[in-house]
């Protein structure tokens, strides 16, 4: 596929195009010679979630957008701007939306339906837990530290690796055949934090110590190193509700996309050992 050909008409935004599967989207179709807008506060035009008077700037001569919002679609008020936002898409000609969701969220699935009833051609992709949460997020100072603490109990994860997820995306951004589907997106195989960190410890010859704590001694700990309340409230929602054994299955939405198995942890593990992430300072 030629993907230079009347492209120029198809432009892509990319919301959180400095973020962790932004960024790599962003890399990917740069690399196809597509033509992309970052979509962040630093972009030019900027572009606000909290700001819609940055939005339709940020949407002229768009024709399709990748979706992701920041922290979390669980966020209070997401909803609301998933919705606004599409709407306003949709009124200044934009064509296709393709967001990226959460698995078992509640609030997910109803910026999911936003997206579907906003009039455009629209792709989901409902992605587990990313791998590199451990390694470009907030795991990784426990990580180095060699102590993680967290209020989860043993229920396994199908961790995806977020090269996979960009793969996926710029598939379904840049190719034809995927209008008005939603794919799941995970790893291979179920862990739970405790196997991760354990394969994380025994591959990088680390001591990393896992404790599985309270909600309450969580909430206390993140206080205590100043993490803001809605972080505060995000994450403990994520880690003691929605970590609760709804998501403890593996999906196939990377093999019908690219018609490959997605990455395995323990590949992930041995790339981020060679690009030097863990290494102890």
């Amino acid at each position: 596929m030629n993907n230079t050909q009347g492209s120029t008409e198809k432009k892509i935004l990319i919301l959180g195009g400095t973020g962790k599967t932004g960024s790599r989207v962003a890399h990917r179709l740069t690399q196809r010679n597509w033509p992309i807008r970052i979509g962040s506060r630093s972009g030019e035009p900027a572009f606000d979630w909290l700001d819609q008077a940055t939005w339709e700037l940020a949407l002229q001569d768009i024709h399709t957008v990748y979706i992701t919002f920041q922290p979390d679609l669980a966020v209070p008020g997401a909803v609301d701007s998933i919705r606004s936002f599409a709407e306003t898409a949709v009124k200044n000609g934009t064509q296709k939306l393709v967001l990226l969701s959460g698995r078992g969220e509640e609030e997910a699935e109803e910026c999911e339906q936003a997206v579907m009833n906003s009039g455009a051609e629209w792709t989901i992709l409902r992605a587990s837990w990313f791998c590199q949460n451990f390694s470009e997020g907030y795991l990784l100072d426990p990580i180095l530290g060699g102590y993680m603490a967290l209020p989860v109990r043993n229920i396994g994860e199908p961790f995806i690796d977020v090269d996979d997820i960009a793969d996926v995306a710029v598939t379904v951004l840049a190719e034809a055949g995927h209008t008005n589907q939603l794919y799941e997106l995970t790893g291979p195989r179920l862990l739970t934090f405790e196997e991760a960190i354990r394969e994380i410890a025994t591959t990088t010859g680390q001591s990393i110590q896992y404790e599985q704590i309270s909600g309450e001694a969580y909430v206390a700990a993140l206080t205590e190193y100043g993490v803001p309340n809605e972080y505060i409230t995000l994450l403990t929602y994520l880690f003691t509700e929605v970590m609760d054994g709804r998501n403890a299955t593996v999906a196939n939405g990377v093999e019908q996309v690219l018609d490959r198995k997605p990455t395995d942890f323990a590949e992930f593990i041995h790339k981020t050992v060679a690009s030097g992430i863990w290494a102890t300072r």
